[in-house]
């Protein structure tokens, strides 16, 4: 009994010992095997991505300048209009001031004889200017007109009020011209919130991103979204529609997780006229979603192969030339698998 106590003792020290040694080994391993992709992604990665940084966004222009470069010049509008060059800019679009500068009458006398000087001609010098943008405030005041003769004799009067424009939102200080700048630069320019409301701050005026923010999504609601419903019209009366899903993660989304997937629904027209392409958020990837989206539309659905798809009623499924061959070669490794 001793014997065996003693044995059962030193089995589990053994244990415990080749534990810590396998956990060690393992994280030994995890290590090199970093350290492996790391150096096949610095070998064979791509080279614009090999040893760059942040420090791109401060040598931008030493890395794009070429002092060999020629100087564009400025197309004048004319009768008779030239070839234009590679370097040549067509400015007759763009608003045009003119500054003359002038000598001042104390100078118009010749400095040889003491006569006055007379214009003989002109030299004129071309440049583009940048005005950066400006923040003021619009006081917009309607006035309200009423009849003298009318009040004097009591007979009624009638008010006019002069029209006006409305607002962009009721109770907003925000305007049509500021929302669209907003928009633009979140999702033309790529500039976030936080970062125009800084901007905007060096401008001299005050707005959070929340008002900011309030002002986009009210924008949607009340101008995006009946634009959006008529775009859908004209795309469910397409012929070829494409169609796909990705998937999407939600942050601070009500009822759900930001570990919950979401999906972006992508339904595309074909060739024939304007691209028109909208998209349509879901929490699933359940058939129900294409099957409601396409009510009405009977035509041909260019989709991936996705089984999703395959309960649609009046349309034709078009499979996927890019989906084909990979499908096949899954499936011929399924069977020399089998």
């Amino acid at each position: 009994m001793e014997n065996t106590a003693q044995m059962i003792q030193d089995l589990q020290a053994l244990c415990a010992r080749q534990a810590e040694q396998i956990a060690e080994l393992s994280a030994k391993i995890n290590w090199y095997e970093e350290q492996y992709r790391l150096s096949q992604q610095q070998r064979y990665g791509r080279k614009s991505e090999v040893g760059e940084g942040q420090c791109s966004i401060f040598n931008e222009a030493e890395k794009e300048a070429d002092p060999k470069a020629d100087e564009p010049t400025i197309e004048v509008a004319t009768h008779q209009r030239k070839k234009r060059g590679k370097n040549r800019e067509d400015l007759s679009l763009l608003p045009t001031e003119t500054i003359h500068y002038r000598l001042d009458e104390k100078e118009l006398s010749c400095q040889t004889c003491g006569d006055d000087l007379h214009e003989m001609s002109t030299e004129t010098r071309r440049e583009i200017e940048i005005i950066p943008a400006q923040v003021k405030v619009i006081e917009r005041v309607r006035h309200l007109y009423a009849c003298r003769t009318c009040e004097n004799e009591g007979t009624g009067t009638e008010i006019i009020t002069a029209p006006m424009p409305k607002p962009a939102f009721p109770g907003s200080i925000a305007s049509a011209g500021t929302v669209s700048h907003i928009i633009s630069q979140k999702y033309v320019e790529g500039l976030p919130l936080y970062r125009q409301e800084q901007s905007l701050e060096r401008l001299g005026i005050s707005i959070s991103r929340q008002n900011m923010a309030n002002w986009m999504i009210k924008a949607a609601e009340n101008w995006f979204t009946p634009l959006y419903e008529r775009f859908k019209v004209h795309l469910l009366k397409q012929k070829v529609l494409h169609a796909d899903e990705t998937e999407l993660q939600v942050l601070k989304e009500e009822g759900r997780t930001a570990l919950n997937k979401s999906y972006l629904w992508l339904y595309r027209s074909g060739r024939d006229g304007p691209p028109l392409v909208i998209f349509d958020y879901q929490t699933t990837r359940a058939s129900k979603h294409p099957i409601h989206f396409l009510n009405g539309f009977k035509g041909y659905l260019h989709v991936d192969g996705y089984p999703g798809y395959n309960s649609i009623p009046d349309i034709t499924l078009v499979g996927c030339w890019a989906h084909y061959p990979r499908n096949m070669i899954i499936r011929e490794e399924y069977l020399k698998a089998a």
